[in-house]
């Protein structure tokens, strides 16, 4: 098998790893959390996040191989692959970087960060409310748009199998 064949199965196969990790962050654990009381909803979230903030070693082999392999296939697809073909996995990768991991860095880290940093049991009960409010709801919006883009771009990458 050649290197962009290569390149392109791993990159449809961590992507869709990552686009079902959003999901299920925005249809199963965040509105499981959400039914919590503000210092729980803070707790609960400190400890998914824990779990990545410590590097957790398979997430962060398909959330950082997900960027490599993507990235491989459009370089070798530049060379490999003609046209409409061509651009439109450059556009792909493009997109998957502005849209999933864009967000990621620039929103959704720095919200974890903050959140990470809240002492609960040392916040009243207007602190925690106040630290969840400026939490969840932007939170929220940026993971649905990185779960769109991310499902949009894991069925393209995909579809791509059948345009070989």
């Amino acid at each position: 098998m050649e290197l962009h064949a290569i390149a392109l199965v791993l990159a449809a196969f961590l992507c869709s790893l990552v686009a079902g990790f959003l999901f299920a962050f925005a249809v199963v654990a965040m509105p499981g959390i959400k039914t919590l009381d503000d210092g729980a909803f803070i707790r609960a979230f400190q400890a998914m996040d824990g779990v990545i903030q410590n590097n957790q070693p398979l997430f962060m082999v398909v959330w950082l191989g997900s960027v490599v392999a993507l990235i491989a296939a459009a370089v070798t697809g530049f060379g490999h692959l003609e046209g409409m073909a061509r651009w439109g996995l450059i556009g792909t990768a493009l997109v998957y970087l502005g849209g999933v991991q864009a967000p990621t860095v620039l929103i959704n880290v720095p919200l974890n960060n903050r959140l990470q940093s809240l002492d609960v049991d040392a916040l009243d009960a207007s602190s925690r409310a106040a630290a969840r409010a400026a939490f969840e709801g932007r939170w929220n919006r940026s993971n649905r748009f990185r779960t769109v883009v991310a499902c949009l771009v894991a069925l393209v990458l995909t579809g791509r199998f059948f345009w070989m």
